[in-house]
């Protein structure tokens, strides 16, 4: 007997009918945030710094500098990471909703990583 995905994984029956609303609408905003690899690139870079990093140092993303400040501010917009400017230079930092998301996705990519989500998406 095939199991359904989330229960194999032992997540509990209902979740979607017993979420309240607000809570999709809030979880599609935080996914959107990361729905892009430059923005999941630069989300990760960010998250792997020790409290914060500097937009100094996150130049070598493959792409242009303005391109950078757009997926950065899309990524402030969806609440995953806070910023600070320090005289020039500006200091990013995952929120406490960017670290939750950051667990979520280390384990997806951890998953990504055996034949289960790969013959998902086959």
């Amino acid at each position: 007997m095939e199991q359904q995905c989330c229960q194999a994984d032992g997540l509990r029956e209902g979740l979607a009918s017993e979420a309240d609303p607000e809570d999709f609408v809030g979880t599609a905003g935080l996914l959107r945030g990361l729905a892009d690899p430059v923005r999941l690139r630069l989300f990760l870079l960010i998250a792997e710094a020790p409290v914060e990093i500097c937009v100094c140092d996150l130049d070598d993303v493959g792409v242009s500098q303005p391109t950078v400040s757009h997926h950065l501010k899309k990524l402030r917009g969806a609440g995953l990471i806070t910023s600070e400017r320090r005289g020039t230079w500006v200091y990013y930092r995952l929120t406490e909703a960017g670290v939750q998301a950051c667990r979520g996705v280390a384990e997806f990519l951890r998953l990504a990583r055996t034949s289960q989500v790969r013959a998902l998406s086959a």
